[in-house]
């Protein structure tokens, strides 16, 4: 039966962004899609509290409904959960509580799932597999994958079952399929990297966006985007940008993005002299972030540890080179110094020296845009239809032969 015909479930912590826009491009070959969000109520704290931390998780974070497709519903699974390890663990079973009762409620009809993240939006499409006896595929994007399995035996015989209970798992780096196969799974892995949307993320007028965004025509702007959490390495950024301004005065490093190291790269910034240097600007809405991209001259990803990060894709797709990070996702993107450079993880001193030569440096922003088309969603929806309709025929077996990693 054609997929066409069918109503797709997807479990995930978030709608927006790199999860939102596979999900919307899919969603006219079928007749349904249902979205249903996890939600933690604790956060609700922060509507009333600006608390940096609980910024990633409140609902205006987590979902964007922007352009939302007309046969798509979006739901919030809403429970209470304390950021505790003990708590964590035990969020399967209280996730899948709420989509149960969710789906009853509702009477949602569903045909495929496809959940994002292994836990514990995986471990609730695997339950519902079990129940409903419909195919489930699932999305192991980064922490979940390259960390939680391996935090204790409890931890890995969790993420074992939801990947052994799937028909398929995706990755979206080769890094992740590497922590995959040190685990003792069985169901095939596609290899399909985050992509962006060309409709979204293209070339514009850098000096129009500098305009829009009130942004001094006349400085070198230095850009990065990720949530405020140590495994960003915004620290290492901010100390590289203190070296960076030794050399050059005209520059000025732009920090999008939300969370519980707010106040503290505040200080940083601060104690550094840096403030007239560095902007922390919080969370911007996805449709700005392009505005930012086309206005920067280089984008930086420091991060200490990265799935894949879609982000400098983004930039790269705005004809954007890329000073990154060896981090895991990065140098499998970074292929060249055409497109950017890298460094080594938690080093400021390398990390300012290829700011500097980068700002300096005459890019080939065509070669850079042609390169960034091969992660062009278009380009992987084939991919994405092609699986499900393999999962639905029962035929797994060809997957890894007809899907291309």
């Amino acid at each position: 039966m054609p997929i066409d015909t069918k109503n797709l479930l997807v479990v995930s912590h978030r709608y927006r962004s790199f999860q939102k826009d596979p999900i919307d491009l899919v969603s006219p070959y079928f007749d349904n899609v249902y979205v249903l969000v996890r939600f933690n109520k604790f956060a609700n704290i922060s509507d009333y509290i600006h608390i940096p931390a609980l910024q990633p998780f409140v609902s205006s974070f987590k979902i964007d409904c922007a352009n939302k497709p007309s046969n798509l519903e979006v739901y919030k699974t809403s429970f209470f959960n304390l950021p505790f390890d003990s708590q964590y663990k035990a969020l399967g079973d209280k996730h899948l509580k709420v989509v149960e009762e969710l789906i009853r409620k509702k009477n949602i009809k569903f045909d495929l799932i496809h959940s994002h993240f292994t836990w514990s939006s995986g471990y609730v499409g695997a339950k519902l597999k079990a129940k409903y006896r419909v195919p489930f595929v699932v999305t192991a994007h980064g922490y979940d994958i390259y960390r939680l399995p391996f935090k204790d035996d409890e931890w890995k015989s969790k993420i074992e079952y939801v990947l052994n209970s799937a028909d398929a798992i995706i990755t979206v780096s080769r890094s992740n399929l590497e922590c995959i196969r040190k685990l003792d799974v069985k169901t095939p892995v596609v290899v399909l990297p985050n992509g962006y949307r060309e409709d979204v993320f293209h070339p514009l007028n850098p000096y129009e966006c500098k305009r829009s965004l009130g942004l001094s025509s006349d400085k070198k702007i230095v850009l990065t985007v990720g949530n405020l959490e140590e495994v960003k390495g915004h620290k290492y950024l901010i100390e590289a940008m203190g070296r960076v301004v030794k050399t050059r005065k005209d520059v000025i490093c732009y920090i999008v993005g939300e969370g519980k190291l707010e106040n503290k790269l505040k200080k940083q910034i601060k104690s550094s002299g840096l403030l007239d240097y560095i902007k922390l600007i919080g969370g911007r809405p996805h449709n700005e972030i392009p505005l930012w991209m086309n206005a920067c001259d280089i984008f930086v990803m420091p991060s200490l540890k990265e799935s894949f990060g879609v982000v400098q894709i983004e930039a790269m797709a705005c004809g954007k080179p890329v000073v990154a990070t060896y981090n895991g996702g990065s140098e499998e993107i970074i292929l060249f110094d055409n497109y950017g450079y890298l460094v080594q993880p938690g080093n400021s001193d390398l990390l300012a020296e290829k700011i500097i030569i980068a700002i300096d440096h005459k890019w080939n922003s065509e070669e850079i845009l042609k390169f960034a088309n091969k992660f062009n969603l278009k380009n992987q929806k084939k991919q994405i239809l092609d699986l499900y309709n393999l999962v639905g025929d029962g035929d797994e077996s060809c997957i890894t032969g007809s899907i291309s990693n």
